[in-house]
């Protein structure tokens, strides 16, 4: 069976490049697609990312993945924080609307995938950590999302910063984070801050999740040390409809790492895949015996 992969790059927010790679089976199967978000300090061919969007790839849904046009790589340096002036401008706004035109890529086939080869109306998306929350806002905004699935993800911006650092960034109009990974000391200008400020009620994680009709799968682990496992419990307490896993005796990362050298994922990575692929197949299934039964009532 042929295997599909291709990449290119569309304009995003403030007319900066966003990466898109996207691979598919070529076996004339109209497949659901998957679009997945990275993190904060992340880029979408971290760790064994490119292993996952194999498997989604084999599982037959089209699978893609895209860098924001802010995250601090460029399209000739993809796995390195190269642009660090565009990461220190970006803000969730712009994240938002980086996603909403890889959507409209998507949804308008400008991606060029083979006729009939892709249910272009049926777009479900995955976000990790800081990608979640970026994924459940758009879910809850864009209707030409059907469902979402959230690895390790933040409920809600900002609560991270305390206010005497809010002060002092607000004062020095730049604040720093350290990537322990990378060693660099990574800028963030205030605007970001008031870019949530100015966009609170879009940017209101907590009212998405609340009001979020649509299929949700919360998957988290136990032992996160970013992100901890008691933001996955409280995004269930917010809505009941969420559907939640707990990985035991994982970390923000699933036991992951970058650069990840091995052939193989780590086996709770594996057990996140299959939930989500599980889940998602699943919907389809749902999807196909409701349109079936309203054919019959017909």
């Amino acid at each position: 069976m042929r295997m599909i992969r291709k990449e290119l790059t569309i304009a995003g927010a403030a007319n900066k490049p966003i990466l898109i790679d996207w691979r598919y089976k070529l076996n004339d199967v109209k497949k659901p697609i998957i679009i997945f978000c990275h993190g904060f300090k992340g880029f979408k061919d971290f760790g064994c990312f490119n292993l996952i969007a194999d498997y989604f790839a084999a599982q037959d849904f089209v699978s893609i993945k895209f860098n924001f046009s802010h995250n601090g790589t460029s399209p000739a340096h993809p796995l390195d924080f190269v642009d660090l002036e565009s990461f220190a401008q970006n803000t969730f706004s712009y994240e938002l609307e980086d996603l909403g035109s890889v959507i409209d890529a998507v949804s308008k086939n400008n991606l060029n995938i083979h006729h009939g080869e892709a249910d272009l109306e049926n777009i479900n998306l995955i976000g990790h950590s800081r990608g979640g929350g970026i994924a459940i806002l758009k879910a809850f905004e864009d209707n030409r999302v059907n469902a979402i699935v959230t690895w390790a993800s933040v409920n809600e911006w900002g609560k991270f910063w305390k206010e005497e650092v809010v002060i002092k960034w607000k004062e020095e109009g730049i604040r720093y984070e350290f990537n322990a990974r990378t060693q660099q000391q990574m800028p963030m200008y205030y605007t970001i801050y008031e870019d949530l400020a100015k966009n609170k009620n879009r940017l209101n994680i907590p009212f998405a999740i609340q009001n979020l009709k649509k299929p949700f799968l919360v998957i988290h682990g136990e032992k996160d040390e970013t992100v901890k496992v008691e933001v996955a419990e409280q995004m269930k307490s917010w809505n009941q409809n969420i559907t939640l896993k707990i990985i035991p005796n994982t970390n923000h990362t699933f036991d992951s790492k970058h650069p990840w050298k091995l052939s193989n994922m780590p086996p709770k990575m594996i057990d996140i895949i299959e939930s989500t692929n599980g889940f998602l197949k699943n919907l389809q299934i749902s999807l196909k015996t409701t349109i079936c039964i309203v054919f019959f009532n017909i």
